[in-house]
């Protein structure tokens, strides 16, 4: 958006300077890219005056100048055909850069006669595209004085302006605001309406299909006996500065209002209308328009267009078309001003990728309210500078209704912006913003203006309310510290989440941070990948649905790693799963898969595959982390991506899932790429319940003083029976005395069969006793053993071995 400074000062009373008004611009959100100074580039310029200019000796179409300096008499060759003697003219001397030619001069013979400099035109100068001559001064203009102090020059000014502040993109809004912040006030005319001298014989007809939405609003009148000539030197200034070709007064009205008041018009010839009247309907597929841009636009019937008899005369609400178009032979004219739908408007600008001035407002909301008096302003213009005689205004549709309130809290407004802006100054903001308040209580109640279609709540009206007042003047200040002990930041939840990953990194795993999106197939080997979990916008195809458990993000990694060589992995990554679409389906996890060897290859043969084991050791050790006392129960209820007989759940209870551990499928491996063996484990975080000592300090350590025994025992089973389950029976056999009970041997296969008979393993546990109260006795042990022999036999059926 660019104006001029002139421009805004038709708007705006101040007595600001330029350097005042380019910073409140910016630190109202309405960033300043540019100024630019036209006299900055001629201040070398200077008066002079031709007192002779004699035919070249040489050339028909040169004159020889005397011309009258700053420095004295010169002499200057000029081309120009209203060269003669007694004008000012603008003088460049020898060293001078003209601007638009992109030139030092110098002096030089031109047909054999020397120049000392050159006198120049509105384009050499970039005063405008004028060439037809050099530019004429006023007769008072003095002799030597330096151009920019004999003409005014007006620098312009270009800001940004973001999708949301259409109200910006007309000088009078943007007045507005540098009015609220202080630097003067509004003085922007009120349009009067033109009284009509006789009916409009035009008619409009808006329909069904575009009366509801895309136009619901159309304001026309007729003005016949108008003469298009040029529009006034003031007018084509202006839109010269702001890079717009003058091209004659009705159209140039068209554009200065769309500027000034940010309200996109159009003129149509009238007597190029053909049947008397206008239509404003959808295109039909297949329909062409020739523009004004000169090129021919083809429609699908999406677009909103109006139309007479012969087919479509515009393109609503971004451009018009040449053969209603006004040229300097138009003595009727129809002036329209109506309000588009912005959505479609910037579908139809985008699918036939036309970019106009009026398009560009439409897209982003231009004010209703205003059109009437859009087309009143157009109206006294036209009748200004073309003259005329005009038609009653006439108004199909209604105008659309965006009255809205919304409730503000001014204490709620110094909180969130952290200044003290008090309640008198919240209102006065917005009142000179164009808000109307009114006191309900404590809080304010403020109606937003119709040429603010951003405002939509209450954040808005903070926002205003801290765009004025002025971020820039807030200042930073400590935040109070409260007294006593400060409460804890994390939650409990939290802080097993950070335990639980420390602990896991701490035994050599690396963490990950993956999507929570993966694609369908890697969902469905993990029981997910249904309707519930489906994304509608997904950012790829491999990122298609929530993810039902971490350990295929995690095998996707190592894929990737394994391809790039590296085989022995150990990764986790602590997150949620999700189950199903709802908020009660999310779940927080932690898991970890560890892949390949267990170590680098050495001399001594340390080197193994990783095991079920391992996984398991990992697990425990999670749980424990999070605070876990009472030893799990180890059932057979691993899911199906795990290996089915190398697999198990850590649980509390029948039913309580803590934990689950093993060897994955080869299927699933098979199916993400992966080279095995690989493990994992997931702990559910949320089932696990919270510790009971809630001390600040660990409890203290409890060590026996007297001396622990251990005593191994080798049972003859059936070879179906599970180790935990002969460990079990174990540890029930003397809770007190018994602290640890662990599998050293398993005899099993063809060799065992023929010694214990078909069917039968051997399995040897050791068993840990230590005493509290005293060295224990043989007899004491003995009694202990035969508790653990008696135990396991009840439980597994199995018998001491001989």
């Amino acid at each position: 958006m660019k104006f001029t400074l002139s421009w805004l000062k038709d708007h705006l009373e101040t007595t600001a300077t330029l350097e005042e008004i380019t910073f409140a611009l910016t630190d109202l959100g309405l960033e300043v890219e540019g100024v630019t100074d036209p006299g900055a580039e001629l201040a070398a310029f200077t008066v002079g005056e031709v007192l002779e200019a004699e035919p070249h000796p040489d050339a028909d179409k040169l004159r020889v100048c005397k011309v009258a300096t700053a420095a004295g008499e010169t002499q200057i060759v000029c081309g120009a055909p209203n060269a003669r003697a007694g004008i000012k003219v603008v003088v460049s001397k020898p060293g001078d850069y003209i601007p638009g030619l992109d030139l030092t001069i110098k002096v030089g013979k031109i047909r054999g006669v020397e120049s000392h400099g050159m006198m120049l035109s509105e384009r050499e100068m970039k005063l405008s595209d004028e060439h037809d001559g050099i530019l004429e001064l006023p007769a008072e203009a003095p002799v030597g004085a330096k151009l920019t102090d004999v003409l005014r020059f007006d620098p312009v000014i270009e800001i940004a302006i973001t999708p949301n502040r259409p109200d910006a993109l007309g000088v009078a809004g943007i007045a507005r605001d540098l009015a609220a912040r202080g630097l003067g006030t509004v003085k922007t005319p009120a349009v009067e309406p033109v009284p009509g001298a006789f009916p409009n014989p035009i008619g409009v007809y808006l329909a069904p299909d575009v009366a509801s939405e895309a136009c619901p609003l159309f304001v026309g009148r007729l003005i016949r006996g108008v003469r298009n000539g040029p529009s006034p030197r003031w007018m084509q200034d202006r839109l010269r500065a702001i890079g717009l070709r003058p091209i004659s007064a009705l159209v140039d009205i068209t554009n200065y209002v769309t500027f000034d008041r940010g309200r996109p018009l159009h003129v149509f010839d009238a007597g190029k209308v053909h049947g008397g009247a206008l239509t404003v309907r959808l295109a039909k597929p297949g329909e062409t328009l020739l523009a004004l841009d000169g090129k021919t636009y083809a429609f699908d019937g999406s677009e909103t267009v109006i139309a007479d008899q012969k087919g479509v005369e515009s393109i609503g609400g971004i451009m018009g078309g040449e053969r209603s178009g006004c040229t300097e032979a138009t003595t009727d004219v129809f002036v329209e001003a109506a309000y588009f739908d912005p959505v479609r408007t910037a579908r139809t600008g985008r699918r036939l990728r036309i970019n106009s001035d009026a398009r560009y407002r439409f897209d982003r909301g231009v004010d209703p309210a205003f059109t009437m008096p859009g087309a009143e302003l157009a109206t006294r213009l036209i009748l200004e500078i073309c003259g005329g005689e005009p038609s009653e205004t006439s108004l199909w549709g209604a105008i659309p209704d965006t009255a809205r309130s919304y409730t503000l809290d001014p204490a709620r407004v110094v909180s969130l912006v952290g200044m003290e802006i008090p309640r008198a100054e919240q209102v006065r903001i917005l009142n000179a913003l164009g808000f109307s308040t009114r006191d309900e209580g404590e809080k304010l109640v403020a109606d937003v203006p119709s040429w603010r279609p951003d405002v939509q709540g209450e954040a808005d009206l903070v926002e205003e309310v801290a765009r004025v007042a002025s971020l820039t003047r807030l200042e930073g200040k400590p935040l109070p510290r409260p007294t006593g002990v400060a409460k804890p930041v994390l939650t409990p939840a939290q802080r097993r989440e950070t335990q639980v990953r420390r602990r896991i990194a701490a035994l050599g795993y690396n963490e990950c941070v993956t999507y929570s999106f993966i694609d369908r197939e890697a969902a469905e080997l993990f029981g997910g990948g249904g309707e519930a979990v489906r994304l509608e916008n997904p950012i790829s195809s491999e990122m298609s649905h929530l993810r039902p458990d971490l350990i295929p993000g995690l095998l996707r990694a190592a894929a990737r790693n394994q391809a790039r060589g590296f085989a022995d992995l150990a990764l986790f990554e602590v997150g949620a799963v999700f189950a199903g679409g709802e908020p009660e389906d999310q779940a927080a996890m932690a898991g970890g898969i560890r892949v390949g060897q267990t170590a680098p290859r050495d001399t001594l043969g340390s080197r193994r595959p990783v095991d079920l084991h391992d996984a398991r050791a990992d697990a425990e050790a999670a749980l424990a982390a999070l605070g876990l006392t009472a030893a799990p129960m180890i059932q057979r209820i691993a899911p199906g991506w795990f290996h089915p007989g190398r697999s198990a759940a850590l649980t509390l209870g029948p039913k309580t899932v803590l934990a689950v551990f093993g060897e994955l499928h080869p299927r699933v491996l098979q199916a993400l790429d992966v080279k095995g063996p690989a493990v994992a484990f997931t702990v559910n975080l949320a089932a696990v319940p919270m510790p009971r000592n809630r001390a600040a300090t660990r409890p203290a350590l409890a060590i026996s003083d007297f001396q622990p025994v251990e005593r191994d025992f080798a049972f003859v089973l059936d070879e179906k029976v599970e180790a935990e389950a002969v460990l079990r029976a174990a540890r029930g056999a003397d809770k007190a005395l018994i602290t640890a009970v662990s599998v050293f041997d398993i005899f099993a296969g063809p060799k065992a069969e023929a010694q214990m008979g078909p069917g039968k393993k051997s399995m040897a546990i050791s068993v840990r006793l230590e005493p509290s109260r005293a060295t224990l006795t043989e007899a004491e042990i003995e009694a202990v053993s035969a508790k653990v022999i008696a135990g396991v036999t009840k439980a597994t059926g199995g018998t001491l071995r001989s």
